[in-house]
């Protein structure tokens, strides 16, 4: 690494990890002057020389020193070169190492969300703007609380292609999202005298507060290595999981045992809720189908537009075995509905192919992101290791035994927002996994990736 990328603590191979190289470098040498690891009157390399040191064309460094000079961050000048402007730092060098003066991190790399930078306006808005002029006046009653038949046909035939989930739109449910699903789920369970319910060592808690408002106590299943053994013990009434990427430990459930499961459910009448928050995302290979393939009858699939396109569009959907449709529909009703039109132009997107085609482009963003944090990792902290299955927003990096709340201190030192894997614990779990960090990296936009990536990657080295 030449002596100016040390000083001003730019990265070369995190600025060639992404795709989007020239604005990577403009917002990493934006970054060094702001911090002050660049102060006022500094010389940069020549557009040539740099571009030598960070194995770029000439034409990318040119384009961002360009790009800085109109901005005002930097000065050229014919026979001085390019200079750090003589302007006011916004932040000292210390920041780099010091919480920010507010409390809010700079970079938010906690799972849960997509990138909503990229969410698609334009498409988005072509398709509301069809369904406004079509729809006829009848819509905007009161409906039918399975949701809009349009949208459950869509979904219907969508999740055959692209989930092997086998449903009629008679029996899918649209609801506001997996927690407004779980709520319908856990009265009609209770109702039926369900008392116990098994879910996975590691997962959202207010998932597990949900199903205890509703009188269901949960039981942590075992969890061996980094897998869940998804058959409950004796006992127990349903079973909640994320087969496809388990959530947060990352894992996608083996075949053998998401058979097990499943025979488990037609030997005891017990019933499987199919959480598949963002099964559409495998990077590796095709996605595994969802668990509800081997029997509809006995598993509710759970599916959402939160991670592939926005949470604040609150869409989500249930395809109900028929033995539970009515009392479903009937919970439904009674606890809310869902807008209409959101849910209009929601058909629209999936039958004109625009869903796919976003959800295509979403994949590989996703993978770029997780192919440069692995590499990054590889390089720079190698004792880091990158747990679970190359698919989804989120991985787990597991850490020496120990170091979990160190490492994040240092990273809210940095500005960094992550979580520790012990967050997610159920606190019966009797199988801990060992120390680890849970990485989202869907929420960073593009030009504060390489920024967020580097952040971590100071912190894990």
């Amino acid at each position: 690494m030449s002596e100016f990328c040390a000083a001003s603590g730019i990265a070369p191979d995190l600025i060639r990890a992404g795709r989007g190289v020239r604005r990577a470098l403009t917002e990493a040498l934006r970054e060094a002057v702001r911090t002050g690891h660049l102060a006022p009157g500094t010389r940069l390399p020549s557009s040539r020389q740099l571009a030598t040191d960070l194995g770029l064309a000439r034409n990318t460094v040119a384009d961002a020193y360009a790009d800085l000079v109109a901005e005002g961050w930097l000065t050229a000048r014919r026979g001085s070169g390019t200079l750090v402007a003589d302007r006011m730092i916004t932040r000292p060098i210390l920041a780099r190492s010091a919480p920010d003066p507010s409390g809010d991190p700079r970079h938010d790399l906690t799972p849960g969300s997509p990138n909503l930078a990229t969410f698609p306006r334009a498409a988005w808005l072509k398709a509301t703007r069809r369904v406004l002029a079509a729809a006829p006046d009848d819509v905007l009653g009161y409906g039918d609380p399975r949701g809009r038949p349009e949208l459950r046909a869509a979904l219907a035939d969508h999740l055959a292609r692209a989930r092997g989930v086998y449903v009629s739109p008679a029996h899918i449910l649209i609801c506001a999202g997996v927690s407004h699903g779980l709520q319908i789920l856990s009265g009609g369970l209770a109702e039926r005298g369900a008392r116990n319910i098994a879910v996975e060592s590691y997962g959202l808690d207010r998932y597990w507060a949900l199903l205890a408002a509703a009188g269901l106590k949960t039981r942590p299943l075992t969890l061996d290595t980094h897998e869940t053994d998804p058959v409950p013990p004796v006992g127990t009434d349903a079973v909640l999981l994320t087969p496809a990427h388990q959530f947060p430990a990352g894992t996608a459930l083996q075949r053998d045992r998401r058979t097990a499961v499943v025979d488990w459910a037609r030997r005891t009448g017990g019933l499987v809720l199919e959480d598949d928050y963002d099964g559409e995302f495998r990077f590796d290979r095709q996605s595994v189908g969802a668990l509800q393939g081997l029997d509809p009858d006995c598993v509710v699939y759970m599916g959402t537009a939160s991670m592939t396109l926005a949470p604040g569009l609150r869409l989500a959907w249930m395809a109900v075995p028929p033995m539970l449709a009515e009392e479903a529909v009937a919970a439904k009703g009674q606890i809310n509905s869902c807008e209409v039109f959101s849910q209009l132009t929601m058909a629209e997107f999936i039958t004109s192919g625009a869903y796919s085609r976003h959800v295509r482009a979403a994949r590989r963003r996703y993978r770029d992101r997780r192919d440069a944090l692995v590499t990054a990792l590889a390089q720079h902290a190698p004792k880091v290791r990158v747990i679970g299955t190359a698919v989804g927003l989120h991985t787990v990096l597991g850490l020496p035994p120990g170091t979990e709340q160190r490492v994040l201190q240092s990273a809210a030192r940095q500005g960094l927002k992550v979580v520790g894997l012990s967050r997610y614990r159920h606190e019966r779990s009797l199988s801990p996994m060992a120390d680890g960090l849970v990485v989202g990296y869907g929420v960073p936009s593009d030009a504060a990736w390489p920024q967020a990536l580097s952040a971590l990657v100071r912190v894990l080295s």
